[in-house]
């Protein structure tokens, strides 16, 4: 067997070695991390703040303003649903948001 031949199996030998001896979590690309606020409870839409809404995946800075905004004029939501009164905020960015979203009664 030529020497050339020899050292391309000895590579693909070495290589085929150090992936098998890999840990599964190095092995496979990691599943991504759920965010802190997937694990935590839902926020409340009539006494959250600006930086309890910008916790909730897809509320930044200038839509949680308007939230708060609203809330201000208009006064407590009544339902999570309430929140299509928003300009930015339609069907499908409010099914996104409604696992992260609560609404308590106003007393």
């Amino acid at each position: 067997m030529p020497v050339r031949s020899r050292l391309v199996l000895a590579l693909v030998a070495v290589a085929a070695l150090a992936v098998a001896a890999l840990p599964p979590a190095a092995a496979a690309p990691a599943a991504a991390p759920k965010s802190a606020s997937a694990d935590a409870r839902p926020v409340d839409i009539n006494t959250a703040g600006a930086t309890e809404l910008q916790s909730v995946p897809g509320i930044g800075k200038s839509l949680a303003e308007r939230i708060l905004a609203f809330r201000e004029k208009n006064g407590a939501f009544g339902s999570v649903d309430d929140l299509l009164k928003i300009q930015g905020i339609g069907e499908k960015s409010l099914q996104k948001l409604r696992p992260y979203l609560t609404v308590t009664k106003a007393k």
